[in-house]
């Protein structure tokens, strides 16, 4: 049995090498059927039957108080994937899945460092420090090695 430690590592490990996978599938889509946005649209609705399976597989009843609390900022999590899936379809064959994918880590990093300082969205804050900012350095670094060769 994993550690509950563990567990969340392993699975962001695992589900992190995905959009690896998921860029050149789109972007393959998007030629088939001629349209970036389409491909995103087929590649949501396979991915939203995925999780109706899943959610029957488990479900529980939400609490409607609890949905009435949201911010109105909390129901556009899938607008921030739509955008991001879209691009991917679009931006992976100009530019290669490898060049697409670091700027995309690169400017993903940029983000939640900037988030975490301010503990937006609710999100516990941590301190931008010295070893993050350099961590964020080197991986923009490692974009432009990327990019360059």
């Amino acid at each position: 049995m994993l550690s509950s430690s563990l567990l969340p590592i392993l699975a962001i490990l695992i589900a992190g090498s995905l959009p690896a996978l998921q860029s050149p599938m789109n972007a393959t889509l998007g030629r088939a059927v001629g349209s970036p946005l389409l491909a995103a649209l087929v590649s949501f609705l396979v991915g939203t039957l995925l999780l109706v399976v899943a959610v029957g597989l488990q479900w529980s009843s939400p609490s409607l108080s609890a949905i009435r609390a949201l911010p109105w900022w909390a129901w556009f999590g899938g607008a921030c994937g739509a955008v991001y899936v879209s691009v991917a379809a679009f931006a992976a064959p100009r530019v290669g899945t490898a060049n697409m994918l670091t700027m995309a880590i690169a400017s993903q990093l940029l983000t939640s460092v900037a988030l975490d300082h301010t503990g937006a969205f609710g999100m516990p804050a941590r301190a931008a420090g010295t070893g993050r900012l350099l961590g964020i350095f080197l991986v923009i670094i490692g974009t432009l090695i990327v990019r360059r060769f």
